[in-house]
């Protein structure tokens, strides 16, 4: 069955959102290879270009919670115009230090770390968006359409990247992603304003706790978190992408990544058949083992085409992961904590590819590049399979179920909120 696009007809919001970051996303995607590429040539170092995910992960985790309870209080459509501005800035940062006659060193670790940050505010709002203006019924498809956007971004984006870094400079790259970002700054600023929930709490140290509270009250929710961290930790080989593009030719630098997303483009495409599937938790686990196994195998080739094709597979195996993921999150999750676990949400799928780059980049240093994605393929398979063990309700979990849960717990909290006014 084919990509329902029923989401792109439902809201005219969702549209702008959607078309807007397909272009930006490009760009972006271009500076993600470029970024660790420059680096790679400025130190001749797999653990630096590991170092690079580990600054983008430190103003993530602070920032993460920041804005989902931000986004759960403030104007939505605000918060998403103010954080693309501030990534525009950075863009133009990384564009006027590739000019420098010697780039700096110390401006890629500030102008990552800036983006993270900025990211992370921004993310919770844009989900949270996005759960306001399309149906609960319809995230099955919104997930498949969000992948294929970032399926395209990641197949032209790092193969145009690789060839302009090489051929001509890092600073013509980063031009590019500073031009696409126009199409995201009109998108967000055409926006309808999204109200928050009725009685939606002011940001506060004691939400962001409640929001902790009820994610890890659920098995469905933490089975997610757990699996997923514990699958890209071990098994993301993106710090790699330097390293092997000497091995096989600097041209084909984006040409990994760009597998990758390849793959997971075409289970975006042919993702009809997820809204009828509702065992989420089993589809979730099955995926993410598999991407364990293909990742172990990419390890053990050594020629261009059998990696590529099994980096591809890997690809759509994460991307089956991620819609069932994501159906799970807009499934159970009330529209009053829907910022605040947006940032939990991720975290999870953030933390793995950045600590674990760290990781394969010290492992790679050590021992060999083919040690590190061996070794991460047969841990993450054992890791995911240990994870499912601990989580038999996530095991289980059927998502007809997950939506009536949710139903009830909104009318619940509508209730208690329209008793407590009455009783003033």
């Amino acid at each position: 069955m084919l990509l329902d696009l029923s989401p792109l007809r439902a809201s005219r919001d969702y549209r702008l959102l959607f078309f807007g970051q397909l272009v930006s996303f490009f760009g972006s995607m271009m500076t993600f290879i470029v970024v660790p590429w420059q680096m790679y040539q400025l130190t001749q170092s797999s653990a630096m270009v590991g170092y690079i995910y580990l600054a983008e992960f430190i103003p993530m985790v602070v920032l993460a919670f920041v804005g989902g309870a931000l986004a759960d209080f403030l104007d939505k459509r605000k918060m998403l115009r103010y954080t693309e501005v501030g990534q525009t800035a950075v863009t133009a940062i990384l564009l006027g230090n590739s000019l420098l006659p010697q780039p700096q060193i110390w401006v890629l670790f500030v102008a990552v770390a800036l983006h993270a940050g900025l990211a992370a505010i921004q993310r919770p709002a844009f989900e949270s968006f996005i759960q306001k203006v399309i149906p609960a019924e319809m995230m099955s498809a919104v997930m498949a359409l969000n992948s294929i956007r970032f399926s395209i971004g990641m197949i032209v984006g790092p193969a145009v990247a690789g060839v302009i870094a090489t051929q001509l400079s890092p600073s013509v790259a980063y031009g590019i992603d500073f031009l696409t970002f126009a199409a995201s700054l009109i998108a967000v600023f055409m926006l309808r304003s999204v109200p928050s929930p009725e009685n939606a709490e002011r940001p506060s140290f004691a939400g962001i706790k409640k929001a902790w509270k009820y994610a890890f009250s659920r098995q469905e929710l933490v089975g997610t978190y757990f699996i997923d961290i514990a699958a890209m930790f071990f098994a993301f080989p993106q710090a790699l992408y330097p390293a092997l593009a000497v091995i096989y030719g600097d041209k084909y630098v984006g040409f990994f990544p760009a597998a990758i997303a390849i793959g997971a483009l075409i289970a975006s495409a042919t993702s009809g058949w997820t809204k009828n599937v509702h065992r989420h938790g089993l589809m979730v686990i099955s995926a993410a083992v598999l991407w364990g196994v293909a990742i172990f195998f990419f390890g053990l080739v050594d020629s261009l085409v059998p990696a590529l094709i099994l980096l591809a597979a890997a690809g759509f195996f994460d991307m089956i992961s991620g819609i069932f993921r994501g159906a799970i999150w807009n499934q159970t999750i009330p529209n009053y904590l829907r910022g605040r676990l947006a940032s939990i949400e991720m975290m999870s799928y953030l933390t793995g590819p950045m600590l674990g780059s760290a990781k394969m980049g010290i492992v790679a240093e050590t021992f060999s590049v083919k040690t590190a994605i061996v070794s991460g393929g047969v841990l993450c398979v054992a890791s995911v399979l240990g994870s499912a063990l601990f989580f038999p309700k996530f095991f289980s979990y059927d998502g007809r179920e997950g939506i009536k849960q949710r139903e009830i717990e909104e009318a619940e909290r509508s209730e208690m909120s329209r008793v407590s006014e009455a009783e003033f």
